[in-house]
């Protein structure tokens, strides 16, 4: 009996791989923020924005509603959903709770190497915002965050935090422009920087714990300004 898989065996496994792909840059996509809320996607919208055909479009986008970041809004169409009140606090509350302990285990391990990568990447946010370039500066505000949270040494915590932030990204829209104007993250960021450079577990924990605190608070405001409590 030949090993070698058949024609159609090798077709489903390629097929599978561009799936995990597709989903892969999707949810990169809804993490960072380049989606807002109530945005509307279609399979043939995907599928072109990811220079894939229909059936992997399809599978990531049913991947993504099966952990929440998408909604069916129509048989063929799903909408990036508008967090409630209740849904924002939970998840600012798990947040906190996560993402404080990510940055306390990760203090220690900061080298001189991870806070220089830390402030190119403050650079890029901070040239961003003076532009008005918003989807810019979180596209890199999440691998700030989570260049953090990687020298914690606790994949699976990270990997807990990252769907935190598939629910929570594409809200942080409704951070600017206060958030640039008041340079509120970036505050928090020079502090976190500081904090890991001293690795200081405290200084760095409530540096991101800050962070998330000062954004619930637009978030909760762009939410009364919509009327939604």
């Amino acid at each position: 009996m030949s090993d070698v898989p058949s024609e159609s065996a090798q077709v489903e496994r390629a097929m599978e791989r561009l799936g995990d792909a597709a989903y892969r840059e999707m949810k990169e996509r809804i993490i960072r923020g380049v989606y807002r809320p109530g945005h509307k996607l279609t399979v043939r919208a995907v599928a072109q924005d990811l220079d894939v055909s229909t059936t992997p479009a399809r599978d990531a986008i049913n991947r993504l509603t099966n952990e929440g970041a998408l909604v069916y809004a129509g048989p063929k169409t799903v909408v990036v959903p508008v967090l409630d009140a209740a849904a924002l606090r939970e998840i600012t509350l798990t947040r906190l709770a996560l993402e404080g302990l990510a940055s306390e285990q990760a203090a220690q391990r900061g080298t001189p190497e991870e806070v220089e990568k830390l402030k190119s990447l403050q650079a890029l946010i901070n040239a961003a915002l003076e532009e008005g370039r918003y989807a810019e500066a979180l596209w890199h505000n999440k691998e700030f965050h989570f260049s953090i949270y990687r020298l914690s040494g606790l994949p699976h915590l990270v990997s807990i935090i990252e769907s935190l932030w598939l629910r929570i990204g594409p809200s942080l829209h409704n951070l600017y422009p206060e958030f640039a104007q008041e340079k509120y993250g970036v505050r928090n960021h020079e502090v976190a920087m500081e904090a890991l450079e001293e690795r200081d577990s405290a200084g760095l924990r409530a540096a991101m714990e800050n962070d998330i605190r000062d954004g619930f608070r637009r978030l909760k405001r762009a939410n009364r300004e919509r009327g939604e409590g």
